[in-house]
């Protein structure tokens, strides 16, 4: 069967974001396993199942680095469930190629139920959760009594749960999910993001009770024996 040129453009753009998936042995998709291992053992007390991605402005990796962290976890054995909580710009459905009709929106508002909603993908163990319509309120519905509800809820079906979120200086909705979540992973895009713009968004994120695990550089110029990603503690 022929395949069209959008089609073949969209299947090598899915392949770049989903290196982990494409292309396990690369060395883009060793750093993810690294920090995959490095979040494993950011706590010695309690096992981390639920972990939110974000960064400070837009266009920084957030959304690649939160799919591709997603894979090497499933690939680990543990079943994932990765939840488009980005209600203003989701992309998690064009990432997998999902339908985006139904998601979180429709779950915490009870239009649809939890296991009507996931997705299952094509990578073993892991599922995704899209946004849905996107609301007219997000921090609303994101700080709501039903978003408390939802992460009792997926607790039980799943051992990690992994939020993408928006931005964290555009609005609020990263905080208020770092308040739920026992881990934050913090995606810095080098030559980008503005030294001022991460010292704001590291004091936003730990002035609520988030735990802020770490940093992901990432498009770092380096030579071939270099690291493309790095991850450190805060």
């Amino acid at each position: 069967m022929k395949v069209s040129r959008k089609k073949r453009k969209e299947l090598l753009a899915s392949k770049r974001k989903l290196v982990a998936t494409f292309d396990p042995k690369s060395p883009i998709s060793e750093q993810y396993r690294i920090i995959r291992t490095n979040i494993l053992y950011s706590s010695v007390d309690e096992e981390i199942r639920t972990l939110m991605v974000t960064s400070s402005g837009p266009g920084e990796g957030k959304s690649t680095t939160t799919a591709n962290l997603a894979v090497v976890f499933a690939q680990q054995g543990k079943t994932v469930l990765l939840v488009d909580a980005d209600l203003r710009k989701p992309t998690a459905h064009y990432t997998f190629k999902l339908n985006n009709t139904t998601g979180l929106t429709s779950v915490l508002t009870n239009q649809t139920e939890l296991k009507t909603a996931v997705d299952k993908t094509e990578v073993d163990n892991l599922y995704v959760l899209s946004s849905g319509p996107v609301p007219p309120n997000p921090s609303e519905l994101l700080g709501s009594r039903s978003m408390k509800h939802f992460m009792n809820q997926v607790l039980e079906d799943f051992d990690l749960i992994i939020f993408d979120t928006p931005p964290v200086l555009a609005v609020t909705d990263a905080q208020i999910l770092g308040n739920l979540c026992q881990g934050t992973v913090l995606v810095v895009n080098s030559g980008k993001t503005e030294k001022e713009a991460l010292v704001k968004t590291k004091e936003l994120l730990t002035s609520t009770n988030g735990h802020l695990l770490g940093v992901v550089l990432n498009n770092k110029k380096a030579d071939k024996k270099s690291n493309y990603y790095y991850y450190g503690s805060s």
